[in-house]
């Protein structure tokens, strides 16, 4: 797949036979792009359908065709039921429960199964992808309920959801956001209901997509978070008045951690040309050396990265892949087969949770160092403006804590878990679904967290004064400044929270210490 974006129009994303990317998936989810069907994709569909519909016609039971599915695989279908056996599955399995998931996490799981359906392994017929690309682009979202996949046979309950659109059934929001029937939204929009045949029900629910989709987005936030927790790490080094040293390259090539080695050198690069930290980087500083907080920070921030990496590459390889069952071959053959397992993408959800705690750890504890007048080096206590009347960030700390203990707790694999279910049949289960869930509550209160190291640091640095931060962090507190106040008499925190949790989603900040350390790049 490839993006193109014409001039004055919505970026499309054109679905070809080949995997999408994570870009992708994030154009689509997250900005709305449109989707359009490339000819090839359309042209290999089209002869996988001439297989299925051979099939179809064979005295031979063949499973998803002309038989039941799951543990009623058994049970032979005469024609004449087999329309009514796709929309009963449709029906049955959009068995889900709880609020709707988010748009964006809807809207990946329709491009990821929309992709699987243009490789022409599936056996839908093109007109049956043409709709679901339609109604990604007419914006039209399906409720999707939280409840209801165990990861196993993929995620089937929420794009049993999505096909219960396409029947013309269900509920949904449309581009607007406004909740109504499907088939009102689909006939305001020109668009005709789908009666699925042969094949076609599967094809259409028995994916990772819903776990995938999760994951990719998850990927997109935390590159960004990753970058904002070693800029926060760097903050919080020169308003406790620590050492870069530590930092050094002949230090990080002790112990050649590649994740390690990226956030040393983010941190460096961010305290270059500090007159903070050379202020006291002479022999009249006495101290040995920092908290394990400050020290070790890119021992942790780089396991994180590293768990990121190891991530993406199990995110590609599953971007890459068709899952379906029964699966067309190249020549023809439809052959059953595990692949819908969530397994892969199950433990990296649940190993990027733990990294998140972690990170979310540390950032916590630099946090409240900054607060405690026996451990800050000289800032007031709390950083408050009036010590005895005012109480400074000290309840923001509070909320970070318990951000954190629910950290903790989310970091519990899910994957490790088994629910058997349709009469054994399904015997053991991914849950990866349920990991992703947990994984995008995790990022979100990661974010917050970040969000109170950054304004803690940012105010701490300001009482620093006269001294000044680098020009890299300085820009990132000349950010946070454009919609939080400077140190002053207490006011109300948590909408100032939010502002620096909206910085941080949308990138201001870390484009801020981009846009910071160029001159000096240019200059060297």
């Amino acid at each position: 797949m490839s993006v193109s974006s014409p001039v004055a129009a919505t970026p499309v994303v054109q679905v070809r036979g080949r995997p999408v990317s994570g870009a992708e998936v994030v154009a689509v989810a997250r900005r709305g792009a449109a989707v359009r069907l490339d000819p090839a994709a359309v042209e290999a569909m089209a002869q996988c359908r001439a297989w299925i519909d051979a099939l179809a016609a064979d005295v031979r039971p063949h499973y998803g065709v002309s038989t039941g599915f799951g543990a009623l695989a058994t049970t032979a279908i005469a024609p004449p039921r087999r329309r009514a056996l796709q929309a009963s599955l449709i029906r049955s399995h959009a068995a889900g429960s709880g609020e709707p998931v988010e748009r964006e996490v809807v809207r990946a799981m329709m491009l990821l199964r929309l992709g699987t359906l243009a490789s022409g392994r599936t056996g839908v017929r093109p007109s049956t992808a043409q709709a679901l690309a339609d109604v990604l682009s007419a914006g039209i979202t399906p409720v999707v309920p939280e409840y209801g996949s165990l990861g196993c046979s993929g995620d089937l309950a929420p794009l049993a959801a999505v096909a219960l659109t396409l029947m013309g059934e269900g509920e949904v929001h449309d581009a607007d956001g406004v909740r109504m029937p499907a088939a009102q939204a689909l006939s305001a929009a020109g668009l005709t209901p789908v009666v699925l045949v042969e094949k076609e029900g599967l094809a259409l629910i028995n994916g990772t997509d819903g776990m995938l989709g999760m994951l990719v987005l998850a990927l997109a936030d935390l590159d960004m978070l990753l970058a904002a927790a070693d800029l926060a790490a760097a903050m919080s080094v020169e308003a406790l008045l620590g050492t870069d040293r530590v930092f050094a390259a002949d230090l990080q090539a002790l112990r050649p951690q590649q994740g390690q080695a990226a956030s040393a050198a983010r941190i460096t690069a961010a305290l270059a040309r500090s007159p903070i930290v050379a202020s006291h980087a002479g022999p009249e500083d006495t101290r040995v050396q920092d908290a394990y907080s400050l020290r070790c920070a890119p021992s942790v921030h780089g396991a994180a990265r590293d768990t990121v990496e190891h991530a993406r590459r199990i995110a590609e390889r599953e971007l890459a892949s068709v899952i379906d069952n029964p699966a067309v071959l190249p020549d023809g053959r439809i052959e059953s087969n595990g692949n819908f397992h969530g397994a892969p993408v199950a433990a990296v959800l649940d190993f990027l949770a733990i990294s998140v705690a972690d990170v979310a750890g540390i950032a916590e504890r630099r946090t409240d160092r900054m607060l405690d007048v026996s451990r800050s080096h000289g800032l007031p206590p709390f950083l408050a403006h009036e010590v005895g009347v005012d109480s400074g960030m000290m309840i923001a700390q509070y909320t970070q804590a318990g951000i954190v203990s629910e950290l903790k707790r989310l970091a519990v694999p899910a994957s490790v878990d088994s629910i058997p279910s349709s009469a054994m049949q399904e015997d053991h289960v991914s849950m990866g679904w349920h990991a992703a869930r947990k994984l995008r509550r995790a990022v979100d209160g990661f974010r917050r967290v970040l969000a109170i190291e950054l304004m803690t640091a940012a105010r701490a640095i300001d009482l620093r004064t006269p001294l000044q931060p680098s020009p890299i962090t300085g820009a990132v507190r000349d950010v946070i400044r454009t919609r939080v106040a400077g140190p002053g008499p207490d006011r109300h925190l948590g909408p100032e929270i939010d502002a620096v949790v909206d910085l941080l989603a949308d990138g201001s900040l870390t484009s801020a210490a981009v846009l910071a350390a160029r001159p000096a790049q240019e200059t060297s």
